[in-house]
């Protein structure tokens, strides 16, 4: 069963349907999916038990599984011998980490690769210049294993600008201003800053069709700085247009990314916010904070993402992170404030049989 709904979702990325409506063949596959991982999964068969799930309605017929209970229980859908590879998240803000085990990583790979092509590269290879650690450096870590991907299919020549467990600014500064041709220059948020900080002030003019991408937030850093700031910052550091500078949001539950739409459009919105792109395979929904339930196109909700690729571990998967849905594209609001949201924190004692 298992072999069958990966072909039918490995196809579904593979006909990259960006052009047409593919939200009727996406939904139907999820509840295949779901139903499906509710026998296999243990913490997500226990919280759809413990929520009466039904699978013949949209995204409130069955429940999705708080990011949390990835620290407190492996959710998987095969045995532990046959992990290929398990990311881990940072454990910055809680102290546990979680695990997502991957038996398979071709899902994986096509889910982020089809995606980055869409929203980034667009047919064209770049030289890379990577603010972050390859696998060697951080080989539980599924943002390196991205960038590695991206490495392997769009890259010309790479730069990996890290060194002895930190970013390597003259390493980054030697490979952005010697460059001839497109770069897309990677990173996270805080190393983007941290590079803006150490080269005070200097500029970084790059040849035309140059890229940056940026990802994550600070988690408790001391600097932070507002997105639509870092944004123009960048843009004129790197002397690229602002929409050129493309945020990407994925998490190490998942094993989708959703993108800015500023190279697609070739314009930010005219209200200067960010819009993400949900892949034609990934469902987001805004929810209720106390209920979990839907809350209306448009209106602030904690983002629920349902991925078709995540088919290794959950396809449900119940952030605590604020944002607006609007069709099929997200604004990001950030973490909810202060303890986890009450929907979720029930949530995770059903998923792990905490309840009484």
């Amino acid at each position: 069963m298992k072999d069958t709904l990966e072909r039918r979702v490995q196809a579904l990325i593979a006909s990259r349907p960006f052009d047409r409506d593919a939200r009727a063949e996406r939904d139907a596959l999820l509840a295949e999916v779901a139903r499906w991982q509710v026998d296999h999964v243990g913490p997500f068969g226990k919280l759809a038990r413990a929520r009466d799930a039904r699978f013949d309605r949209g995204p409130d017929g069955w429940p999705a599984l708080p990011t949390d209970v990835f620290r407190h229980a492996r959710v998987s859908a095969h045995d532990p011998s046959e992990d290929r590879i398990t990311f881990r998240t940072s454990g910055t803000t809680s102290g546990a980490r979680g695990e997502h085990h991957l038996q398979h990583v071709l899902t994986y790979c096509m889910a982020a690769e089809t995606m980055a092509e869409h929203a980034l590269f667009r047919g064209d290879k770049r030289a890379l210049v990577i603010l972050a650690p390859p696998m060697i450096d951080a080989p539980d870590s599924s943002l390196s294993f991205m960038l590695e991907a991206f490495e392997a299919r769009f890259g010309i020549a790479t730069t990996w600008a890290w060194t002895d467990g930190m970013i390597d600014v003259e390493r980054a500064r030697d490979a952005l201003h010697g460059a001839r041709s497109s770069v897309a220059v990677l990173g996270t948020s805080f190393a983007l800053v941290h590079f803006l900080d150490t080269t005070l002030g200097e500029r970084f003019p790059l040849p035309p069709g140059s890229l940056v991408m940026q990802t994550g937030g600070f988690k408790g850093r001391s600097r932070e700085i507002d997105a639509r700031t870092l944004r123009r910052m960048l843009a004129e550091t790197f002397g690229v247009p602002e929409h050129f500078v493309v945020s990407e949001y994925g998490m190490t539950e998942l094993s989708s990314q959703l993108y800015g739409d500023g190279v697609v459009n070739a314009r930010l919105a005219g209200d200067g916010v960010e819009r993400l792109m949900v892949p034609p395979w990934v469902r987001v929904t805004a929810c209720d904070p106390d209920t979990l339930r839907p809350v209306r196109d448009g209106e602030i909700g904690v983002l629920r993402i349902d991925d078709l690729a995540n088919l290794d571990a959950c396809c449900s998967i119940q952030t605590a992170d604020l944002g607006r849905v609007e069709g099929e594209r997200v604004i990001l609001l950030g973490r909810a404030p202060g303890a986890t949201p009450r929907g979720c924190s029930l949530a995770i004692e059903e998923a792990i049989g905490a309840t009484r």
